[in-house]
């Protein structure tokens, strides 16, 4: 169709912005007209935003496949999207370990999301921290340099500044933060050893990571230690704790995957919710970091939460790896 020249008017903030089509357009779907008109905004967000009532097309109502033709007038209320409305404080339980002028170490519950995205804008982790620590809405993702899945529990470390944010980033970076996790994994796992297995999205299924068909995989090492053998009626169970080199998404999982002893509870890579657990058996048990001001190595550890415990409890532990 022919360049499209639109008139619009001056609003007010409160005000839609406001389009006439030229005499001369062709007739063209409500929404591909607006991803034109707004090229600023993805197509999803804009049919979103005309399926709830926020366009109209000479003063009804807009549908996002109904044809607009010339001359049409179009009103577009914008709205905020989600991710905008995402970093405001909110009341959310979680246990502060210790705290400086410089950094927060949080013992996060199994269930809490670090991060809003996707399906969890409110509720989470950052909101509460915006909350107990209003300071932090100066300091990019509020603080957080690192995360944990929703459903593992543990320990991490947020930065109270951006000079600390810088310093933390730079520690991840260069491998020297210390992170150990404890996790049941199905089957029979003795002694210890490394996985060097670079992760990436896994390239059949979206939600899972993949170190066997990974799209654009990044360098992945977890160090493990088999500390103990045990049985739940007919399955081999082993308690294992895992160090990190790397902090990529899901790395323990996937890598306790790859060695063929998923994590209980953990359906998406193939645990099964063995002796109760209704999670990914998985805790940041003990985190250790350069502080920032002092040079100090600080070193802090989480007991295991109680769903943990209560699942660990119902399993009979026969010897040490």
């Amino acid at each position: 169709m022919p360049d499209t020249e639109i008139a619009t008017e001056d609003v007010q903030p409160d005000a839609p912005e406001q389009f006439e089509l030229p005499l001369d357009a062709l007739p063209e779907r409500l929404d591909k007209v607006l991803a034109r008109l707004l090229p600023q905004h993805s197509r999803s967000r804009l049919q979103g935003w005309i399926e709830a009532g926020h366009v109209r097309v000479d003063g009804r109502v807009g549908k996002v496949r109904s044809q607009v033709g010339p001359g049409a007038r179009i009103q577009v209320w914008p709205q905020q999207a989600p991710e905008d409305l995402a970093f405001v404080p909110e009341p959310v339980e979680f246990e502060v370990v210790a705290d400086s002028l410089s950094w927060i170490v949080v013992n996060k519950p199994a269930g809490l999301v670090t991060h809003p995205g996707a399906g969890n804008w409110h509720g989470t982790l950052l909101n509460g921290l915006l909350y107990r620590y209003p300071e932090l809405l100066h300091v990019a993702r509020a603080g957080i340099v690192h995360r944990l899945d929703k459903d593992t529990s543990g320990l991490l470390v947020v930065a109270r500044t951006e000079v600390a944010q810088t310093h933390l980033v730079r520690q991840l970076q260069a491998r020297t933060v210390k992170r150990e996790y404890c996790a049941l994994v199905h089957g029979a796992l003795a002694g210890e050893g490394t996985v060097d297995a670079p992760i990436g999205r896994d390239s059949r299924v979206p939600v899972r990571m993949s170190a066997e068909r990974p799209i654009a995989p990044k360098p992945a090492v977890t160090h493990y230690v088999a500390q103990a053998l045990g049985q739940y009626e007919t399955a081999r169970v082993s308690e294992v704790v895992c160090r990190l080199e790397t902090g990529r998404t899901h790395q323990i999982r996937v890598h306790m995957a790859l060695l063929r002893h998923p994590l209980l509870g953990d359906t998406l890579y193939g645990g099964r919710a063995l002796a109760g657990a209704q999670r990914q058996m998985l805790h940041a048990r003990a985190l250790s970091f350069q502080d920032p001001d002092s040079g100090a190595w600080p070193a802090f550890s989480a007991p295991l939460p109680e769903d943990f415990q209560a699942v660990r409890a119902r399993i009979h532990w026969e010897a040490a790896a």
